[in-house]
């Protein structure tokens, strides 16, 4: 979710936002190596991300109040400790992993940035296969190691939530998400180096107000492995592909909107270390 350009290597002649032309095209054989690295450092940087995420999930549900477990629902204090959990592990391997691969570990986060002209149509379909095989070795891992049992950080909706809430929570939610990637990643400017920070505080957030409703996935990778490792799909199981698309899908569209109307000139200067700037 950092620098999400292409290779610098590569020479590319552009159509606008519509990715490249054949006026200069990359040799076959180092085109597939750097496929093949950067989803190397994608597989790596999801399992990492998600191994530790829902190792801190299993813990945080282990260690709750015994009034929120008998109601099988998570404490307010639980939902902190597990928001922590993933937003700073995507905080952590996206800064580690964005150089390698643009540390995106999300096919929804993959389908928005590919919608919004910012990263090839190729390399998003080979990231996100890799990206659901990442999040079950994750989970698998994850299940075999520590106590407890993998189905608990399943996501699932609360017995308030209804089906059609839950696919709109994770819309917005992934919303969030997707948008500060393409503003603070896919966007060049002064602060992109701290866009890592950024993308694990939006998962963060996110995460606060959505776990005790849809249990927060705003990622089908994250719902997958889980479910795959646990052997238990909930029949809702699909809006988690669904919202989170969608969710993609506004995002890269509102991105697309402000970049066609050049929303630089609407509030200029923004990066000028002189602040000399003026509004008309």
């Amino acid at each position: 979710m950092g620098k999400l350009s292409l290779p610098s290597h590569t020479v590319y002649a552009t159509n606008g936002d519509d990715g490249p032309s054949n006026a200069a095209v990359e040799p076959r054989g180092r085109a597939m190596k750097n496929h093949f690295v950067a989803a190397s450092g994608e597989f790596v940087g999801t399992f990492l991300f998600l191994y530790f995420a829902f190792a801190t999930h299993l813990m945080a549900v282990d260690q709750t109040d015994a009034v929120a477990l008998a109601n099988r629902q998570n404490s307010a204090q639980t939902v902190v400790y597990i928001s922590l959990g993933y937003g700073f592990s995507l905080l952590v391997t996206v800064w580690a992993f964005y150089r390698i691969s643009g540390g995106l570990f999300n096919p929804a986060v993959t389908l928005g940035v590919c919608l919004a002209g910012r990263l090839p149509w190729t390399r998003g379909i080979i990231f996100i296969p890799t990206q659901l095989l990442a999040g079950i070795t994750a989970a698998g891992l994850v299940s075999c190691m520590f106590p407890g049992d993998i189905r608990t950080v399943n996501t699932t909706l609360s017995p308030s939530t209804s089906i059609v809430q839950g696919v709109f929570i994770e819309m917005f939610l992934t919303c969030e998400l997707v948008f500060t990637v393409l503003m603070l990643a896919a966007e060049k400017s002064k602060d992109t180096f701290l866009a890592p920070v950024g993308v694990g505080l939006a998962l963060f957030i996110s995460q606060i107000a959505g776990i005790y409703y849809t249990g927060g996935s705003l990622n089908p990778t994250r719902s997958f492995g889980p479910a795959v490792a646990g052997a238990w799909f909930p029949g809702y199981h699909w809006i988690y592909w669904v919202g989170p698309f969608l969710g993609a899908a506004v995002s890269a569209g509102y991105y697309r909107f402000l970049k066609y109307l050049n929303y630089e000139e609407a509030n200029p200067g923004q990066d000028s270390a002189t602040n000399d700037f003026a509004v008309d």
